[in-house]
């Protein structure tokens, strides 16, 4: 059975480097997103990019960077995304968001 309804996506850009309470900081939003009881989450390490500042981050046999980007992507409702920004606000130093609307299409069995 398929059904399809309204959702909204978050995408959280940061450093593989970044912390917030003493563990990486994508651990630390991954847990607080399933601990809040949003529908999923998923954790994305970049080979390449580069932010802000325009320093280039890669993985290389010749050097290993220590910190690539990960891109965090959660997908949930209105309600759930809006009560989790003001953590997101708290634990994120540096990086970037984004946030748009989107057509879910949820296939069960």
């Amino acid at each position: 059975m398929k059904r399809e309804e309204e959702a909204v996506l978050l995408r959280i850009f940061i450093g593989e480097s970044d912390r917030y309470r003493g563990k990486p900081l994508y651990q630390y939003l991954l847990e607080m997103f399933r601990k809040e009881g949003l529908s999923g989450a998923t954790v994305f390490r970049g080979i390449a990019g580069f932010g802000k500042k325009s320093v280039l981050q890669a993985t290389s046999i010749l050097r290993l960077s220590t910190d690539l980007p990960i891109v965090i992507e959660v997908v949930d409702t209105r309600e759930k995304i809006e009560r989790i920004k003001p953590i997101i606000d708290e634990a994120v130093k540096e990086g970037l968001v984004t946030e748009e609307k989107v057509r879910v299409f949820l296939y069960e069995g």
